[in-house]
C-alpha cells in the first residue's frame, strides 16, 4: 500500500518539476538548491582569494626591496599610490588590511564555511536540502554585496581601509587620521555590517537543518564529524559575530555621527577634538570577543573536513569519535572565553591577564585530542596519497606548528616580548591561515566530483600540493625568527633601524618563496576551471565512501535524492570492517544480525 502512495507521489513530483522549469536566472543566479549556492559561494572565495593573495604578495616584494621602482606597483597601484613605481607608505598599510579582511572573512568564513556547510549539511543528513532556501540565497546575495562593496572601496580616491583588519580607533575612527580613514573606512564598515548579517542568516539556516531535518535513523552520534564541525561553527557565529556588528556600529557612529564611544582626549596637529570620556580599549574587547571565536569560525570546519578525508583515506573508522565531539564542543565553549590574550599589552590588570592565560592554555588540550586522534587514525592504515589526502596531513602539520607557537603568545609573560612582532604574524598564519586553506584545498580535491560530475587532475594536484607546502613553511617558518629578533608588524620598510639590517636577506628569503607559492596557486586554478569542463567523468562513490552525499546520484536533481529519502542505519565510519566483502560499509547498509555497533551509540 505503502509502495503504491509512493510511487503516486514520486510521479507527482516528477510532474511538478515538469511545470516549474528552470530558467538560467533560477538555477544559475538566483538559485534556492544548497548544491548551487556552494558552488556560488566557492567561486566568489576563490576570486577573493586571488585579490587577497595577490595583495600579499606587492607588499612582500616592498618588504624585500624597500623603496625600489617597480612596473607592477605602478601597474596595479598608480601614480597616486607608487609614484615612480616606488610603494607609498599609506599603500602598504593599505594593502596589509584589505588583504587581513578578505583572507580572514571573506576567503577563510565565507569560502570555507558557505561553500562545505551549503554542500554537505543537506547531504550527508539525508535531507532535501536547507530548511529555508530562500534564506540560503539572501545570505550568499549579501555575501557577494559585501565583497563587491569591498573591492569599491580600493578605488576610493583617498585610498581603501589602512587602520589594520582589526580597525584599532582613533585611526579608524578620525576621517581625518590618515587618508585611509576618509571613504575607504565607511565603505569597509558598511561591507562588514552586510557580510555579518550574511554569516548569520547562513549560520542560522544550518543550525535549524541540523537540528530538524535529518534523515530517519541519523541520530547526533551517526553524524559524520563534518556536521558537527559546521553545526558548531555556526553556533560560534550566531553568539560572536553580532558583537562585531555592534562594534561596526558604534564606529560609524563615532565617525559619522559625533559620539566618543571610543575616543577620548584626541589631538591632531595642535588641535584639541571635542571627543571625551571613550575608550579605544572598549573597541578591543568587542572586537576581540568575535575575534577569537572568529579563529575557531574559521578553522573548524577545516578540522572537520580534515576528520572525513583522513578516515576515508586511511581505510580506517576515525580514532575517537566521541572525544572528536567533545573536543568540538570544548573548543567552541573556550573560545569566548580567551579574547583576552590579544591584549596582554593594552594595560590590563596582569591578574586578568593570568585569568586569560590560564583559558588559553586550556584550548590546548582539546586541539591537542584533535591532533593525536588523527595521528592514530592514521596509524598502521591503508593510506590513499590523493591530493585531499596530503592536504589534510598538511593541516594536521602545520595545525601542531602554528598551534606550538600559541602556547608561547598564550602565555602573558612570554607574550610581552613577542608582542606585534612577525613571532605573531608566523603563528596566526600557519595555525588559522594556512591550515584552513589546506582544510579547503582538501574539502575541493575531496567533494568536486561531487559538486560538478567530474575529476580534478591528480598530477597536478601533487605539484599544487607540494610546490604550496614547501612554500608556505618556506614563508611562515624563518617569520618566526625575525620575530624573535625584534622585527615589528606593520612596518613598511625597516631601513631607518640599522638594527634590523641583518635581517633584510630572510625578508627577501621569505619574499621569494611567497612569490612561487602564490604563482604555483594558478596551477590549481587551471586544473579547478578546466576541470569543471572538460575533467574526467566522476562515479557515483569515487572515494568508496561511506556517508550518504554518495548515494545521491551522480547529476545534480533538486531534493537530492530520486524517491525515497535513504535510511541511516550505522555510523559512518566504518571503513574496513571484519564480516564485509568490501573495506567500507555506507550509511544506508542495515546492520546484520550480532553486528555491534563501533562507538557504542
Amino acid at each position: 500500500m505503502s509502495a503504491v502512495g509512493h510511487d503516486n507521489d514520486h510521479g507527482h513530483d516528477q510532474e511538478h518539476e515538469h511545470h516549474h522549469k528552470d530558467t538560467f536566472i533560477t538555477k544559475y543566479i538566483f538559485s534556492i538548491d544548497h548544491k548551487m549556492i556552494a558552488k556560488q559561494y566557492l567561486i566568489t572565495g576563490i576570486i577573493m582569494g586571488v585579490i587577497g593573495v595577490g595583495m600579499s604578495m606587492l607588499f612582500r616584494m616592498q618588504l624585500a626591496w624597500p623603496e625600489e621602482s617597480f612596473g607592477v606597483f605602478k601597474f596595479f597601484l598608480g601614480e597616486k599610490f607608487a609614484p615612480g613605481g616606488v610603494m607609498r607608505n599609506d599603500a602598504y598599510l593599505a594593502l596589509v588590511t584589505i588583504h587581513g579582511t578578505i583572507m580572514v572573512f571573506f576567503v577563510l568564513t565565507a569560502g570555507l564555511s558557505g561553500t562545505f556547510s551549503n554542500l554537505l549539511i543537506p547531504l550527508q543528513i539525508g535531507a532535501r536540502d536547507m530548511a529555508s532556501g530562500f534564506m540560503n540565497m539572501i545570505s550568499y546575495w549579501l555575501f557577494f554585496l559585501s565583497s563587491v562593496i569591498m573591492v569599491i572601496s580600493l578605488f576610493v580616491e583617498s585610498g581603501p581601509a589602512s587602520a589594520g583588519w582589526t580597525i584599532y580607533p582613533p585611526l579608524s575612527a578620525l576621517p581625518q587620521a590618515i587618508p585611509g580613514s576618509g571613504t575607504g573606512m565607511t565603505l569597509w564598515l558598511v561591507s562588514m555590517a552586510i557580510f555579518i548579517a550574511s554569516s548569520l542568516m547562513g549560520s542560522l539556516n544550518y543550525v535549524v537543518t541540523v537540528i530538524n531535518l535529518r534523515t530517519k535513523g541519523m541520530s547526533m552520534t551517526r553524524l559524520p564529524l563534518t556536521i558537527w564541525a559546521f553545526f558548531i561553527t555556526a553556533v560560534i557565529g550566531i553568539v560572536s559575530f553580532p558583537v562585531l556588528l555592534s562594534a561596526a556600529l558604534l564606529l560609524i557612529f563615532d565617525r559619522s555621527f559625533g559620539t566618543s564611544f571610543f575616543l577620548s582626549d584626541i589631538y591632531i596637529a595642535g588641535e584639541v577634538l571635542h571627543y571625551q570620556g571613550g575608550s579605544p580599549v572598549l573597541f578591543e574587547h568587542l572586537f576581540w570577543f568575535l575575534g577569537h571565536p572568529e579563529v575557531y569560525i574559521v578553522l573548524l570546519p577545516a578540522l572537520g573536513i580534515t576528520s572525513e578525508i583522513i578516515a576515508t583515506n586511511s581505510r580506517k573508522p576515525i580514532f575517537g569519535y566521541r572525544a572528536m565531539i567533545a573536543s568540538i564542543l570544548a573548543i567552541a565553549f573556550l573560545s569566548t572565553i580567551v579574547w583576552g590574550h590579544h591584549m596582554f599589552i593594552s594595560g590590563m590588570n596582569p591578574f586578568l591577564g593570568s585569568v586569560f592565560t590560564f583559558t588559553t592554555l586550556l584550548i590546548a588540550i582539546p586541539s591537542a585530542v584533535k591532533a593525536f586522534n588523527y595521528i592514530t587514525t592514521l596509524w598502521k592504515g591503508n593510506l590513499q596519497m590523493n591530493p585531499a589526502m596530503l592536504f589534510s596531513i598538511g593541516l594536521v602539520s602545520t595545525f601542531i606548528t602554528g598551534g606550538l607557537t600559541g602556547i608561547i603568545l598564550g602565555d602573558s609573560t612570554l607574550d610581552i616580548n613577542v608582542h606585534d612582532t612577525y613571532f605573531v604574524v608566523a603563528h596566526f598564519h600557519l595555525v588559522m591561515g594556512i591550515s584552513a586553506l589546506y582544510g579547503m584545498f582538501a574539502g575541493i580535491y575531496h567533494w568536486f566530483p561531487r559538486m560538478f560530475g567530474r575529476m580534478l587532475n591528480k598530477n597536478l594536484g601533487y605539484i599544487h600540493f607540494w610546490v604550496t607546502a614547501i612554500c608556505a613553511y618556506g614563508v611562515f617558518f624563518p617569520m618566526h625568527f625575525i620575530g624573535m629578533a625584534g622585527l615589528p608588524r606593520r612596518y613598511y620598510t625597516n631601513t631607518a633601524f640599522p638594527l634590523f639590517d641583518d635581517l633584510q636577506n630572510v625578508n627577501v628569503l621569505i619574499t621569494v618563496f611567497a612569490l612561487v607559492g602564490g604563482a604555483f596557486q594558478l596551477v590549481f586554478l587551471w586544473n579547478f576551471f578546466s576541470s569543471i569542463f572538460y575533467g574526467k567523468r566522476a562515479p557515483q562513490n569515487p572515494w568508496r565512501s561511506n556517508t550518504l552525499e554518495w548515494t545521491a546520484p551522480v547529476e545534480h536533481i533538486h531534493g537530492n535524492w530520486p524517491g525515497e529519502l535513504p535510511e541511516v542505519h550505522r555510523w559512518p565510519y566504518d571503513y574496513s570492517k571484519p564480516g564485509f566483502d568490501d573495506d567500507f560499509v555506507p550509511q544506508t547498509v542495515p546492520m546484520k544480525d550480532g553486528e555491534e555497533e563501533l562507538h557504542h551509540s
